[in-house]
């Protein structure tokens, strides 16, 4: 089978196997239990959130251990939002793209007498500072854009974002799942005070994930209540071996970022060229600012459903958005958001590569995905009309 579908999850790396595997069954101690067992689980939880801080270019006790990207998002967001409550702000700006771990927060949010003002995202997929700039007010307790998204891979411009949002002290919270292993990230040089991250999707464990919370920006409101672990912000018993898998991934997929987007983009642009020649085929997002490993095209005239279901059967695994709203048959709210109408946005496809990928594979989905789209369209009585239009 050839994984195309990377965007959704990622192959565990030997890496992280290797060093999640004492601590399934000799140092499978308590990190909380004052035993020398205990103990040593301790220090290796302790040991995973320096290797994250160094690679986040954070401090240690600004990095809190959760359950993946959708938890550090609910914490981040509804703990700025609070703060800001109690300061007479409660209005919020993002994006009407953002991943629904964050959109679908807002929403309870709003029921909860918050403001949320959801910016444009153009047909380039890429969120305008000056937008931000201009969205900003007094009573703003928060201003959260991805890095970058999830389904169209483009990358956003959150450095600057971040800085506009530093200049009036607005609290800047990023979704950095995407990005995470990808993209360089620096939180201080680029002005972030919150970090979403999730281990499976840099080649780590499910299950694990980081808050990153800059110290002094934003006191963190609990979501779980518990006991004291991190710090008693995110209470209960530290998963282990995912926080260890996951710090192991971390340093390695920043180790070897370079190497791998080049090969990745390689993959990704023949991919792009290839695909750019089937008829009335359109590239969803900026085709330069996107991340290495995303191709995400729309075919009009057929179901994105039916062309990944054709494509398994010929030993592709790819995706028509995101593995989260995979059961939904509404199209992707990111394609709307660009400005597809729905029955061009139904016809969509994600491709997301590693540096796990071969170019034999390439060349597999180049000659399959062309033939596979001109088959759907004989079928289809909308590529028909479109045709007679035509």
């Amino acid at each position: 089978m050839i994984y195309a579908d990377n965007a959704a999850t990622t192959a565990m790396s030997a890496a992280a196997k290797e060093a999640m595997l004492p601590y399934f069954d000799q140092i499978y101690g308590n990190p909380s239990s004052p035993n020398s067992i205990g103990n040593r689980a301790a220090e290796a939880v302790a040991g995973a959130r320096k290797t994250v801080a160094a690679c986040l270019h954070a401090e240690p006790d600004e990095i809190y251990f959760t359950s993946g990207g959708s938890e550090a998002d609910n914490q981040a967001i509804r703990s700025a939002a609070l703060a800001g409550a109690k300061r007479g702000k409660r209005h919020i700006i993002s994006s009407k793209f953002e991943h629904h771990a964050v959109l679908h927060t807002l929403q309870r949010l709003e029921q909860e007498g918050f403001e949320v003002q959801l910016l444009d995202v153009y047909e380039d997929g890429v969120v305008r500072v000056e937008d931000v700039r201009s969205a900003l007010r007094a009573d703003t307790a928060l201003v959260t854009i991805m890095a970058a998204n999830n389904e169209i891979g483009t990358i956003q411009p959150f450095t600057e974002i971040g800085a506009v949002c530093r200049a009036v002290g607005t609290p800047f919270h990023t979704d950095a799942v995407q990005a995470g292993g990808h993209v360089p990230l620096n939180v201080k040089a680029q002005n972030v005070d919150l970090l979403s991250l999730s281990a499976h999707k840099f080649h780590g464990p499910k299950g694990v994930g980081v808050l990153y919370a800059r110290r002094g920006a934003v006191p963190l409101t609990n979501v779980i209540e518990g006991g004291g672990q991190e710090r008693g912000k995110r209470p209960g018993t530290e998963n282990v071996p995912g926080i260890v898998g996951l710090a192991a991934a971390l340093r390695e997929a920043c180790e070897k970022m370079d190497k791998h987007n080049e090969k990745t983009s390689a993959l990704r642009d023949r991919l792009i060229e290839g695909l750019s020649q089937i008829p009335l085929a359109r590239l969803n997002g900026d085709r330069t600012k996107r991340l290495p490993g995303n191709v995400n095209f729309s075919f009009p005239g057929i179901e994105g459903e039916s062309l990944l279901l054709l494509l398994d059967h010929e030993g592709v695994a790819a995706s028509s958005g995101s593995a989260c709203t995979s059961g939904s048959l509404d199209p992707s709210h990111v394609l709307l958001a660009i400005g597809l109408p729905h029955e061009i946005a139904h016809g969509s496809l994600r491709l997301s590569l590693s540096a796990y990928n071969t170019e034999a594979e390439i060349d597999h989905i180049l000659e399959a995905v062309p033939r596979l789209v001109a088959r759907l369209r004989e079928m289809s009585p909308v590529w028909k009309k479109m045709k007679e239009v035509d």
